[in-house]
């Protein structure tokens, strides 16, 4: 048996309140050969999601991670070895390793990739980010042109794409961010035609003011404060698009709320709605293919955000939950194969 030096990150203990690096370690482990019908991956580039420090709290679409695990997290992956599975090795798989170098993986817990353009391209426009902004945005809020979309994180991963489809579509486009910087940055790099601060004092009444007819769509990826200041701006038969609740993640006690449900729903028959992108992977490659399209075309802009090194993936994560990135954030375990 081949037994490779890997370095790992561990979850050393669950976070009681925020997340700090010292709930995390990194160690230097060894990993073998692939049993039948596995795979030998090396990890490339390793997505960072506010849904790991979700995953930390609680059962999820995934059990709960415990004290002593690798911390969990997708990432693209270049194929090492593999034990009786029909790819080939040096083939880019998308998967499940987590936060290591080396994994071992089960060969039908893998997608293969079919590059084109960037790598990184794959973990953010066209990946489960870009996938994700699609099909919330286009199967699940529905905008129609000429109507009012608000889409929350607008400087983040999934909703400067999010955003960026609803005006393509001919929608007028509304981003919240945490800071003036970014709002100045989606509205001249993104094309949004308005942006909002969340952290104002008068947020309702500057959405107000950047929705004087209302809001139609409301793409939320954060819950909280923002979803309780959108609704009553929402218009009647309006949709709201359930992607994320951030601002709750990183806590031990997540606020209640937001008032305004169900008493909103019901006076204006809203439809809150949500979702995860697996339910429409029969759908991936169209939604690729018309993604791929808008980049070429110059219509969606692509925004990455790339940390060098696998012991930068905790203050990676940690600088997600306090919004200090600009787009996709991946950190650079090894570099793209040649």
């Amino acid at each position: 048996m081949t037994e490779r030096p890997n370095r790992q990150i561990l979850l050393v203990e669950r976070p009681r309140g925020k997340l700090e690096e010292s709930q995390f370690k990194l160690i230097d482990s060894t990993i073998g050969d692939p049993g039948p019908g596995e795979l030998l991956v090396r990890t490339v580039l390793l997505s960072i999601d506010p849904a790991n420090r979700a995953w930390m709290q609680g059962r999820t679409y995934r059990e709960q991670l415990g004290a002593g695990e690798v911390m969990a997290g997708g990432a693209l992956c270049e194929v090492v070895a593999a034990n009786g599975a029909p790819i080939a090795p040096g083939s880019i798989v998308q998967c499940e390793p987590g936060w290591q170098e080396y994994a071992v993986v089960p060969a039908n817990r893998i997608l293969p990739v079919a590059v084109r353009g960037a790598l990184s391209h794959h973990m953010s426009v066209l990946g489960i980010t870009g996938l994700t902004a699609y099909h919330g945005m286009l199967d699940v809020g529905r905008p129609k042109k000429g109507e009012t979309v608000v889409v929350s994180a607008a400087a983040g991963a999934t909703g400067s794409v999010a955003g960026q489809i609803a005006r393509i579509i001919g929608a007028r486009v509304v981003g919240v961010t945490g800071s003036d910087d970014k709002n100045r940055l989606i509205e001249r790099d993104l094309s949004f035609d308005a942006a909002v601060n969340h952290r104002s004092d008068k947020l309702r009444e500057d959405l107000a003011a950047a929705c004087p007819n209302g809001i139609d769509v409301y793409f939320d990826n954060v819950g909280g404060r923002v979803l309780e200041a959108v609704l009553p701006l929402m218009r009647t038969h309006g949709r709201i698009v359930c992607c994320g609740a951030v601002s709750q993640y990183d806590s031990a006690t997540p606020a209640p709320g937001p008032a305004g449900v169900p008493g909103q729903l019901i006076v204006k028959r809203l439809r809150m709605e949500g979702f995860l992108v697996s339910d429409y992977i029969g759908e991936w490659a169209e939604a690729q293919g018309q993604l791929a399209a808008w980049v070429a075309a110059g219509e969606l802009a692509v925004l990455e955000d790339i940390v060098e090194g696998l012991e930068s993936a905790p203050r990676a994560l940690i600088g997600i939950l306090a919004g200090d990135n600009v787009g996709k954030r991946m950190v650079r375990v090894a570099p793209d194969p040649t």
